[in-house]
């Protein structure tokens, strides 16, 4: 197609996602969430060892408020899934979930009436993270590929029209 000279709206909102993407893939402020043997190894995935800082995620947050990413790790409970739908709610647009562990995933080796089976039934989970418990490697690869997807997500082009609108406006 060749290079051209086009400044029209979708270019401009294209360039915009472009640099919201970068900025956001790069700075994601997780929600730890451990509830069980997963968060241990949750702790170490954020410990100098394997150190999550160096993927920009070096501010865990402790307020939904403040946070873009839940990292459920571990076990719910029937009676823990109004607390877990809670604080998803409290967190600010755009926000993405990772299920660290079979029990977050699937509900794990516990397949009782108490147990919630899988936290998707709950909220919309972006990453899978499998095992019992995962090793931090694993967390670590989770965050790296919810970071490809924030990097293709299209924040603006899902409200395009007001935005086309609201540039039009202006000129």
């Amino acid at each position: 197609m060749g290079l051209q000279a086009y400044t029209g709206p979708g270019w401009l909102l294209t360039k915009a996602e472009q640099l919201i993407n970068w900025g956001r893939s790069r700075s994601p402020w997780p929600l730890p969430y451990g509830t069980a043997c997963c968060g241990i190894e949750m702790m170490a995935a954020l410990a100098a060892s394997y150190d999550m800082a160096r993927f920009g995620a070096e501010r865990p947050s402790f307020s939904p408020r403040q946070a873009d990413v839940l990292i459920e790790a571990g076990t719910i409970t029937k009676k823990m899934v109004p607390v877990l739908r809670r604080i998803y709610d409290q967190m600010a647009e755009p926000k993405w979930v990772i299920a660290m562990g079979a029990c977050a995933c699937t509900g794990g080796v516990f397949r009782t009436y108490s147990t919630q089976q899988g936290i998707s039934e709950v909220i919309p989970v972006d990453i899978y993270i499998p095992g019992c418990p995962p090793r931090p490697e694993g967390l670590l690869y989770g965050l790296l590929r919810l970071m490809d997807k924030i990097q293709k997500d299209h924040p603006l082009w899902k409200h395009r029209q007001e935005v086309v609108e609201a540039l039009g406006a202006e000129s």
